[in-house]
């Protein structure tokens, strides 16, 4: 079902259309139209561009209105980055920290004791991914995700799934536990109020514990706030440029790192279904020279989630992207070909 555009600002009313992009320069009215329709042909719910703070694109499907909010997935995980990072400048929290540190469970074995925050936040860490976590039933998400077993050694393989966040959110709690605050209230007083968010869907367990890898929903205006954060280099949850410093991939898989894919192997690289991947074993994945668009620049970051939920942001061109879908199959890389007119 084809989508009815409902906005496309400033470009498509004035008529402008420059071939190429650069930093100062629109984006070309009929690209954007192009890449609007095709992202309404592969079901797409929402739609939304914006270029140096501007709207210029907004298309919702009928009956799907801009106060809608829909669910990120997996986009959920980068606002927890984003946490992290925020812990880290206020000196709490290392990412290289082991976290045998804080968890003296883990310190007697020859392999968790050597895991660090930030294998456990790029999912590097060699812990099993845990699936069975993202069940609404379990009573302590946190201690069953602590007694997963290790699947590979730290730093070998790339293992996707909830457990490792989990791992992370008992950091995170015993940490802040001596400043009496939960990393819930941590995460919305330090992360979510200055991107002007409030409380969210956390999908708890019995005991409290939030599920970290994914469950939130929000509309296209709402994700892309977090976008705008990424483009200004964290600002204004963290100081300007902060975030890109910790957003390093590991060796697992150097285009992922605190809920961000990047595109830093283009124009080279491999371009592939990134979501089609992660549905394999983890033994059958592989993440090398992983490219989201080779034709797109190489500073592009993305949140993915599920079902095709997009957040893309590319500083070099100033511009923030959302796309929220209903299934269907969908491109990244002939989304944004056709986006960027390459």
């Amino acid at each position: 079902m084809r989508l009815p555009i409902v906005r496309i600002l400033w470009l498509v009313a004035s008529g402008v259309a420059l071939p190429g992009v650069s930093r100062g320069a629109a984006l070309d009215a009929e690209a954007l139209a192009r890449a609007a329709a095709y992202s309404a042909e592969c079901r797409g719910q929402s739609l939304l561009v914006q270029r140096a703070g501007r709207t210029i694109c907004e298309q919702y499907a009928k009956g799907s209105p801009a106060s809608q909010a829909h669910k990120i997935y997996s986009g959920t995980k980068a606002f927890w980055g984003l946490a992290a990072l925020a812990a880290v400048a206020e000196g709490w929290l290392d990412l290289d920290e082991r976290v045998a540190l804080t968890l003296p469970e883990w310190a007697g074995d020859p392999k968790k004791s050597r895991v660090t925050v930030r294998a456990l936040l790029d999912f590097s860490s060699g812990l099993e991914p845990g699936f069975f976590l993202h069940a609404g039933s379990i009573s302590d998400r946190n201690r069953l995700a602590l007694a997963l077993p290790m699947v590979a050694a730290p730093g070998q393989r790339f293992l996707y799934g909830p457990g490792a966040m989990q791992v992370f959110h008992e950091v995170l709690r015993r940490k802040l536990a001596a400043r009496r605050e939960s990393p819930t209230r941590y995460l919305e007083r330090r992360v979510l109020a200055p991107l002007g968010l409030g409380p969210q869907r956390y999908l708890s367990d019995r005991r409290g514990n939030p599920l970290l890898a994914t469950g939130w929903q929000l509309t296209a205006r709402e994700w892309a706030r977090i976008g705008r954060a990424a483009l200004d280099g964290g600002a204004p949850v963290l100081r300007r440029g902060a975030l890109k410093t910790g957003s390093r991939g590991s060796a697992a898989n150097p285009a992922y790192a605190l809920g961000w894919w990047n595109n830093r192997a283009a124009p080279g690289g491999r371009e592939f279904d990134i979501e089609d991947m992660l549905d394999r074993d983890w033994p059958r994945q592989d993440w090398r020279g992983a490219v989201l668009c080779r034709e797109a620049p190489s500073d592009l970051l993305a949140c993915i989630g599920s079902g095709y939920q997009r957040l893309y942001v590319i500083p070099s061109l100033d511009l923030v992207v959302v796309r929220q879908g209903a299934g269907g199959r969908f491109s990244d890389g002939r989304f944004l070909r056709l986006l960027l007119d390459r």
